[in-house]
C-alpha cells in the first residue's frame, strides 16, 4: 500500500468537503446534472480516444499508484551480491530453483540457470522491460486525457447552464438551478482532473519511471553474473544506481 497517494486523495477531499460543510448546506453543491455531464460525458470522450481493452486495462494498471510494493534498490543490490557470490562458487546452476524478491530477477536468473548467453539475456530482458515501461506510460495517458477532458466537459455544463438561464431570465425560479448547473459543472471538472485524475497519471508515471530503474539494475547485474564478474566489483557499480548517502561498503 503506497501511503503517500492514499493519504493525498482523501486529504484533499477533506478539505474541500470541509470547506463545503463549514460554509453553508452541503446539499447545494450536489447537482445530477452536472455529475452526469463531467464523470459520465469525460467518461464516454475519453472512451473514444483509446481502444475498450486499452481503456479497461488502465483502471487495473492505475492500482499501482495505491497498491505497489517496491523492492528497495540497497536491498536488492544485497540480494543480487548474494546471487552473484553463489554463482562464483558453485557455477549458475547453483541459482536454480533460489526465491528472489523481484519477478524481473526471477525471469533472468532462470535464463542464467537455462545457459542463455549474454546476448539473449539482454534482447529478451530489454524487450520486456520496454514493453512495461510501454504498459504502465500508455495507461498513465488514459488518466491525463481524463485530466484534459474533464474541466472542458465542465465548460461545456457551464455553457448549457448560461443558455439555459438566459433563455428563461422571465421567470426567476428558473436562474437558481440554471447557475447551479453552470457552476457546479465546473467545479466538479476541475476537482476530477486536479484531485483524482492528474496525481494518478503522474504517480503512474513515477511508478515506471522506479520500475525502469529497477530492471535496469537486475540486468546490469544479470549480465555480470553471467560473465563471471567478481561480486565486489559489480556491487560497486551497482552501487551507482543508488544515492550516494545509502551506500554501504561491505566489510
Amino acid at each position: 500500500m503506497d501511503i503517500a497517494t492514499l493519504i493525498g486523495l482523501i486529504g484533499s477531499f477533506v478539505v474541500v468537503v470541509s470547506a463545503i460543510v463549514f460554509g453553508g448546506s452541503a446539499g447545494m453543491f450536489v447537482n445530477v446534472p452536472s455529475i452526469l455531464i463531467v464523470l459520465v460525458g469525460s467518461t464516454f470522450v475519453v472512451l473514444m480516444q483509446y481502444p475498450l481493452a486499452k481503456f479497461l486495462s488502465a483502471g487495473k494498471i492505475a492500482a499501482k499508484a495505491f497498491m505497489f510494493r517496491s523492492v528497495p534498490l540497497d536491498t536488492l543490490i544485497d540480494e543480487i551480491y548474494s546471487l552473484a557470490d553463489d554463482a562464483r562458487k558453485g557455477g549458475l546452476l547453483s541459482l536454480e530453483g533460489r526465491e528472489v524478491s523481484h519477478p524481473f530477477l526471477s525471469k533472468g536468473i532462470q535464463m542464467l540457470v537455462d545457459g542463455h548467453d549474454g546476448t539473449v539475456i539482454r534482447t529478451q530482458l530489454s524487450r520486456d522491460m520496454n514493453q512495461s515501461y510501454y504498459r504502465h506510460n500508455s495507461s498513465a495517458k488514459v488518466f491525463k486525457s481524463f485530466g484534459d477532458v474533464g474541466p472542458a466537459m465542465g465548460m461545456i455544463g457551464t455553457l448549457i447552464g448560461l443558455v439555459q438561464m438566459l433563455s428563461n431570465m422571465s421567470d426567476p425560479k428558473s436562474i437558481g438551478p440554471a447557475m447551479a448547473v453552470a457552476l457546479l459543472t465546473t467545479l466538479y471538472g476541475a476537482a476530477l482532473a486536479n484531485m483524482v485524475c492528474l496525481p494518478i497519471q503522474t504517480k503512474l508515471n513515477v511508478r515506471a519511471d522506479e520500475e525502469l530503474i529497477c530492471q535496469k539494475l537486475i540486468l546490469d547485474a544479470l549480465l555480470a553474473i553471467q560473465s563471471g564478474q567478481n561480486p565486489r566489483i559489480l556491487d560497486g557499480a551497482l552501487k551507482t544506481y543508488i544515492a550516494e548517502s545509502k551506500r554501504i561498503e561491505r566489510g
